[in-house]
């Protein structure tokens, strides 16, 4: 288990972290998530020592990193596959490591079998691709047989079938009840992999909870419907009947209809009662991608200028000050009632670092 309670860290004016408190528990797959900056970096050094807290804890199994007997029998972690000699072959480095945390040699060929490098074991590591660069880091990660692992971006390189395979071990580590935390950009991925979700912007807490539970109360189902082109007197009918019945309608680009609040079968039906021939009518399932980018567009402090998109001109943003869509208000740093969230730093003279 890893436990933060009050977590913060400062570089002199800078704020990376500020008062971050959650709790992982075992036997599940934990997506950390975040915009580039958010102190995600951070906050997992933070957790393996690399990095002390200006203020706040945080614990793994009970003890500061520091103070665990053996970390790598208790903790295992990538962080940089890049992290290793690159003279030496994949199995002269896990050698190296395992001698360093008294653990057996004929783990490390255990551990290569496990991410399918025993073909290249005695291959200089400098040679490797980015893939095999991370199956490395991750057999690292492994050799200690840990019960608490840490990965940042561990797909990162890797193809498909790496990346399944990255899936089915995350999973079956969790499975085993180890406590598995994972940070990642890719979202479908996340959406596939995690039980549950920690979500940080700025430093600061955002969401802590199941992923069905995040992805419901950020986004919403919608049916897709569309009415013959041209048929002006069908669409307005259909859509003044849709408004009676309590859905919500949003006109999309393309001449479709987002309807909310009503399912398939009523729409469909409201559609014959006011004789509006339909040419499409399909379900939209929320994502976590939908779910994540609502939650985190007042966070994100580095987007496209205004006209130098190719798709035209950008979406209109809220005006300098107005809460973004979600229910997301930091905590304020006083102690305050938070106000609502806007796009600019929470903690004062707050920047930006991993």
């Amino acid at each position: 288990m890893i436990e933060a309670v009050g977590l913060t860290k400062s570089y002199g004016s800078k704020t990376a972290v500020y008062n971050l408190s959650f709790r992982l528990q075992p036997g599940k797959v934990t997506g950390f998530l975040g915009p580039n900056g958010a102190g995600k970096s951070t906050t997992m050094r933070m957790i393996l020592g690399l990095d002390r807290p200006t203020a706040g804890s945080v614990t793994v199994a009970g003890h500061p990193f520091r103070s665990l007997p053996n970390a790598p029998r208790t903790v295992g972690a990538l962080l940089d596959a890049n992290a290793k000699h690159g003279g030496r072959s994949a199995r002269a480095h896990l050698t190296c490591l395992a001698r360093l945390a008294g653990i057996p040699d004929r783990r490390v060929d255990e551990v290569l079998a496990m991410v399918g490098l025993q073909s290249v074991a005695d291959k200089r590591s400098k040679g490797f691709s980015l893939g095999m660069g991370q199956r490395l880091g991750i057999a690292a990660a492994l050799l200690g047989d840990p019960p608490v692992l840490l990965f940042d971006e561990p797909v990162n390189g890797l193809d498909p079938e790496g990346i399944l395979w990255v899936r089915g071990l995350m999973r079956g580590l969790a499975a085993q009840g180890r406590t598995v935390f994972v940070s990642s950009h890719l979202m479908s991925e996340m959406a596939q992999t995690a039980d549950h979700l920690i979500v940080i912007g700025r430093g600061q807490l955002m969401a802590d909870q199941p992923v069905r539970e995040f992805i419901a109360h950020n986004a919403s189902d919608f049916a897709r419907v569309r009415v013959a082109d041209g048929l002006d007197r069908e669409r307005e009918a259909l859509t003044g009947a849709l408004r009676a019945a309590g859905a919500q309608i949003v006109a999309e680009q393309d001449g479709a209809l987002r309807v909310t609040g009503l399912p398939l079968p009523r729409i469909s039906d409201l559609a014959h009662d006011a004789e509006a021939r339909l040419w499409e009518l399909s379900p939209h399932h929320a994502s976590l991608e939908e779910a994540y980018m609502r939650m985190t567009q007042g966070a994100v402090d580095y987007r496209m200028a205004a006209g130098a998109g190719p798709q035209g001109p950008p979406a209109q943003q809220p005006p300098h000050g107005a809460p973004p869509q979600g229910p997301y208000a930091p905590p304020s740093p006083h102690g305050a009632p938070a106000a609502p969230y806007a796009p600019t730093p929470a903690v004062p003279n707050t920047q930006d670092v991993r």
